[in-house]
């Protein structure tokens, strides 16, 4: 499929109302009003700690009562709200409430600090904010950032939205704002784990692309039920028409999640798909071979947010007896793009990524197109500009398709340095560097700004670090470059504390390692340091230039 969000609602609905994402929920409470829908702990009230459910129904009249109570506040079409809910049912049902009055939903992640959250909430100019008391409380605290909010609502221990029985709601069913696939549903925000944090202007049209592109390839039905680590994904669950159980974590360190309570979680509920980050499914997967458990009712493990080691595909594929882990690709901006199993990672493309040849990544989802061009760090206004890399050579990715955002929200700039038009298509540069090798499978070899151009080669993270990484004694090191752009001296840092006489020996043993590879030949120097900053939303990026400034000031 070749024109830009040309994507067809993956359930039926009435005229142009089927292209807002609100009314699968209410294609679904139509056809099993009484299937689960969602499963969350309660934050607040007389059921605080416990787990409260909602069936399709319950939820979509309970959206229904707060889209009511949303539009009599003044929240309407294409009303900005920043939503600020944490987990829960609560999100959810805020969340299709807002879709259903056809507000645009603002999600920025708390846990990249309060500077970023402020700055990103001044750059989008937020008209409505619904939130629990603490964000409510930060309104007034700064007011200049939040002064374009002219309608502000509570939800938790004194909700000024209507939650509460469901067989109260006796209220009528709200009419959903009509919609076409370009009309705006959500912005969005990048991490800024690799750059500034950025809104990124979601379409109803992506939306239905990314939930059309997730049911279809990973053949999600109204039998299965998922588990998203990852908060948004709960209304993909949703909207795919499964029940969503939510975990009780901290959205902001999904890796300190108790594994044994996920594993009581995954078995309670006979979850049979999960979406969530290697850095939450590694320490599960660990303690389910520690502890010889299986979990044969689970299918499906779906994982992004950094490249997944084979570690953690070998850890699962001993977990789950009839199932398999999946690592689709993709971004913020394009979601997804390609998929690839666990098992042909371990079975066919592992082995080259040990000797430095980069990630498979699997190959492109359906009317997906990928493109190698030669790297530049310059705008490409259209694709007749970018010139095409030699099949095989490490170049840009840049990608094309129905579930590729157009825009960035307010930065027109940054929007013209990720997009390229081509005629009536849109190409997203997604910002990695990689190839696409001859059974047409993209293969990841890192970040574009992450590369080390040293003046007489450029040197690429993924491909360096795994030579490194084969050592038995290494979990995880990363390539930074130390000096001017252009002739950067390329500094392979590990991570872990070792006793002196432990790291010269490991020194000794990584530059003999180095030294095999030609492509990384070239690194001399080996420093040690004892925890790598990662991304707050994953916990799985690396966070290469805070490591960088950190190796500049090591002598």
């Amino acid at each position: 499929m070749n024109r830009q969000h040309a994507f067809t609602p993956t359930e039926p609905a009435d005229g142009e109302n089927c292209h807002n994402v609100a009314a699968l929920l209410q294609h679904h409470a139509q056809r099993m009003p009484n299937r689960l829908a969602v499963s969350a702990v309660a934050r607040s009230g007389s059921a605080r700690g416990s787990r409260v459910t909602r069936t399709f129904r319950e939820l979509e009249c309970e959206s229904d009562h707060l889209a009511w109570a949303l539009q009599k506040a003044g929240i309407v079409k294409g009303t900005r709200t920043l939503l600020m809910v944490p987990p829960g049912s609560e999100f959810v049902a805020i969340w299709f409430a807002l879709l259903k009055v056809g507000a645009i939903t603002i999600l920025i992640d708390p846990g990249m600090g309060r500077k970023h959250l402020l700055t990103c909430i001044e750059e989008v100019q937020p008209e409505a904010l619904v939130g629990i008391p603490l964000a409510v409380a930060l309104r007034h605290i700064a007011r200049r950032t939040f002064r374009t909010v002219r309608v502000c609502l509570s939800v938790g221990s004194r909700t000024q939205l209507p939650f509460g029985s469901i067989d109260a709601l006796s209220q009528p069913a709200y009419p959903i704002a009509p919609a076409t696939e370009q009309s705006d549903a959500a912005i969005v925000f990048t991490t800024g784990s690799t750059g500034i944090p950025k809104g990124v202007l979601c379409s109803h049209g992506t939306f239905h692309a990314h939930i059309s592109l997730l049911k279809s390839h990973f053949v999600v039905t109204s039998e299965d039920v998922g588990l998203p680590a990852f908060l948004p994904f709960a209304l993909y669950c949703v909207a795919m028409g499964t029940a969503a159980i939510l975990p009780d974590i901290d959205p902001r360190k999904p890796a300190a999640a108790d594994p044994a309570k996920m594993v009581a979680l995954l078995q309670t509920h006979n979850v049979s798909y999960s979406f969530g980050s290697p850095a939450f499914w590694g320490p599960v997967a660990r303690y389910c071979v520690a502890n010889k458990i299986e979990l044969p009712q689970l299918t499906r493990v779906i994982l992004f947010g950094a490249p997944v080691s084979e570690d953690v595909h070998r850890a699962l594929a001993q977990v789950l007896p009839n199932g398999d882990s999946y690592t689709p690709y993709g971004a913020t901006e394009a979601l997804p793009v390609t998929s690839i199993s666990g098992s042909e990672i371990v079975c066919d493309t592992s082995s080259a990524t040990r000797q430095g040849k980069g990630v498979c990544v699997g190959k492109p989802m359906p009317g997906t197109s990928i493109r190698i061009i030669e790297l530049s760090d310059q705008p490409i206004a259209a694709l007749n500009e970018a010139r095409e890399a030699a099949p095989g050579q490490i170049g840009e990715i840049v990608v094309s398709g129905p579930q590729v955002t157009l825009s960035y929200y307010g930065r027109p700039a940054q929007t013209a340095l990720a997009k390229i038009r081509d005629g009536a298509r849109i190409w997203h540069r997604m910002g990695d560097v990689g190839y696409v090798d001859s059974a047409g499978r993209l293969w990841f070899c890192g970040r574009k700004n992450h590369r080390v151009e040293t003046g007489r080669e450029t040197l690429f993270s993924v491909p360096c670090e795994a030579v490194f990484n084969a050592h038995p004694e290494i979990t995880r090191s990363a390539l930074v470059g130390v000096g001017p752009a252009g002739s950067a001296e390329p500094v392979l840092v590990v991570e872990g504390r070792f006793p002196r006489a432990v790291e010269q020996r490991l020194r000794h043993e990584l530059l003999a390692l180095g030294r095999s590879k030609p492509h990384t030949a070239a690194i001399q120097r080996i420093l040690f340091h004892p925890q790598f900053p990662v991304d707050f939303r994953h916990n799985a990026k690396i966070i290469r230039e805070e490591l960088a400034a950190w190796a500049a000031t090591v002598a």
